[in-house]
């Protein structure tokens, strides 16, 4: 399959066990249930490695580090690392808005098809248990750049707890309601990136440690919060 530039994932670790790639926005992880020819991890990856194995996934406008396995037993050693949390992420979102706190621990209970739209919603009579740790590393008046790390793994968990929260990603339009900070309109697409990925090798159990740069459309948007807060 022949994909334009702009999706087109680069491959940044590659044995025989697993594969790991920086997904760009726009390539799904899996395929669409309503169009399935469009492009997908297996339908792009699967003609030059093989077959391989989703061990997670990534929503279709986030970009960033994903893991995919190569063998059905590191499939499974995989699965059960995520199943049990072992599994360490963390992504950077711009956020509307500016946080009156540095750091912050979300503790909400989230209930996933919590609605008419699908949406994953805090329920604190029906919701499961999730934890996402929140960090500033950039603020202005108009939004900030945040670092968060979740401890549980629940669908759209970073977007849903944001946006209860009061602070939306930019470019999300599932996740922000009329209360909330008004969009600067920095980015073209969901300002979520998952920057780096930590779990144990299956074979070497070495810890093993990825890392995906900011793509061109983030890193420009994070540049423009840092010349507002500059400018402020």
């Amino acid at each position: 399959m022949t994909l334009p530039p702009s999706v087109q994932p680069d491959i940044l670790y590659l044995d025989e066990t697993f594969l790991v790639l920086n997904k760009p926005a726009g390539l799904l992880s899996v395929p669409d249930g309503y169009q399935s020819s469009l492009p997908h991890l297996k339908s792009v990856l699967e003609p030059l490695y093989g077959p391989i194995f989703i061990v997670h996934r990534l929503d279709r406008d986030t970009s960033g580090v994903i893991l995919v396995a190569r063998t059905t037993q590191a499939h499974q050693e995989l699965n059960r690392q995520f199943r049990e949390r072992e599994v360490k992420k963390i992504y950077r979102a711009l956020i509307c808005g500016c946080p009156p706190w540095q750091e912050f621990l979300a503790e909400f209970p989230l209930r996933a098809n919590a609605d008419r739209r699908h949406r994953t919603r805090v329920d604190f009579d029906r919701g499961q248990p999730a934890t996402t740790e929140f960090r500033i590393l950039q603020s202005c008046a108009l939004a900030a750049l945040l670092e968060a790390s979740p401890r549980t793994g629940y669908t759209h968990q970073i977007r849903s707890h944001l946006a209860y929260c009061g602070f939306p990603i930019m470019a999300d339009p599932l996740y922000t309601y009329q209360s909330q900070p008004p969009d600067p309109g920095w980015m073209p697409r969901l300002a979520l990136h998952a920057c780096q990925i930590s779990f144990v090798h299956p074979l070497s159990r070495k810890l093993c440690s990825f890392a995906a740069p900011d793509p061109a459309d983030f890193a420009a948007a994070a540049a423009r919060l840092l010349e507002e807060e500059t400018a402020h």
